[in-house]
């Protein structure tokens, strides 16, 4: 690689576009239409700012756990007070579903807790990725439900059995449903906000506990008419309801574990990065998820006949483009390619065996 031509820089920092601060990039080159993009949009480099966001992600992210955590167990003990009185399968399927949709909160919350440890020799980007990890935790926690519900549903269709306090089943299921939707909101309008996909399939969770009480009311309703059947198939269309949301849980988990992000990202990347004074064109650019932060790398094609001072400047105006035009985008490694002169060979042409097919 050529010291002149070619540069790799990296900062591992976030924008705090809530606060004000100056700040100055040591260039003897700075750039006009930088420099005014810099000094119009709020932001900070200090210390306290690179790790204020993230702490803060990770603390409203504990918040909503523990609120989460505090409201599905009341919910869960009424139900299941009244699942002993009335013998109510369906209302047992949904407590048991609630219970464990409580006890979520206690992986996500060691996520999030080690997700605050610095980087180190060994976990040199940290350890965001806990979260992935508790998100399949999640996800089997779910499909024991489905399993459970059905298994219990299936044996009261062998074997009916009246329902009996009707009323109180009636009153438990809407419980669920009030406690169940309010938590849900909560942990998806916190999860998209800090950008943690285990959140936010914790709280689809939450929302399909909701309609599946909705349906234990449904239920009570034919137990009261004198259907006893009613009951167990009611249980079994919770575990159906279950089902459709492990898909959706499973699919917004696998997606984060295997590095996919939403399309959108990737276009407003580029988008800023060819806004960028001495970028003549954008090559590879990846994203990736550490937890609820994002990561950058990209390759930006240059003048082949800048100077590595020059080269320097272009990639951090590069790299300040993406932290502002990302969000939850925290470090991004720009590397500077030179514009190939006529007849040049392509330097990397000398990596083409190592590359794995």
């Amino acid at each position: 690689m050529s010291d002149r031509h070619e540069h790799a820089h990296q900062h591992d920092h976030a924008h705090d576009h809530g606060h004000t601060h100056g700040h100055d990039h040591p260039h003897e080159h700075p750039r006009p239409r930088h420099r005014l993009r810099h000094l119009l949009t709020p932001h900070s480099h200090e210390t306290a700012d690179k790790l204020d966001p993230a702490l803060e992600s990770s603390a409203r992210g504990m918040r909503a756990l523990w609120v989460s955590l505090a409201v599905l167990g009341a919910t869960a003990l009424v139900q299941a007070v009244v699942v002993v009185v009335s013998g109510s399968i369906a209302l047992l399927g949904d407590t048991v579903h609630n219970a464990a949709d409580a006890l979520t909160a206690v992986p996500l919350g060691i996520a999030f807790v080690l997700g605050r440890r610095a980087a180190n020799r060994r976990f040199t980007y940290g350890y965001g990725r806990a979260e992935d990890l508790a998100g399949i935790v999640i996800v089997l926690t779910i499909a024991a439900s489905a399993a459970f519900a059905a298994w219990a549903a299936a044996e009261r269709l062998l074997d009916p059995r009246p329902v009996h306090h009707v009323a109180a089943v009636a009153v438990a299921a809407l419980v669920g449903f009030a406690g169940n939707e309010w938590v849900a909101r909560y942990r998806i309008r916190v999860g998209r906000s800090i950008g943690s996909a285990a959140l936010v399939a914790d709280g689809l969770h939450a929302r399909t506990d909701g309609f599946t009480s909705l349906a234990v009311l449904v239920g009570a309703g034919g137990s009261a008419l004198g259907w006893q059947l009613a009951d167990p198939v009611v249980g079994l269309a919770i575990t159906a309801a279950i089902a459709l949301t492990l898909r959706d849980a499973a699919r917004e988990v696998f997606r984060r574990v295997m590095d996919a992000v939403d399309p959108a990202l990737v276009d407003r990347a580029e988008r800023a990065l060819r806004e960028v004074p001495g970028v003549r064109e954008v090559g590879e650019l990846r994203l990736r998820w550490i937890g609820h932060r994002l990561r950058a790398e990209v390759a930006v094609v240059v003048d082949g006949e800048a100077t590595v001072r020059e080269a320097h400047g272009i990639a951090v105006d590069a790299e300040h483009a993406l932290l502002h035009a990302v969000p939850r985008l925290t470090a991004a490694l720009v590397h500077a390619d030179p514009a190939p002169a006529p007849g040049e060979a392509d330097p990397h042409l000398a990596l083409a065996h190592h590359t794995v097919a």
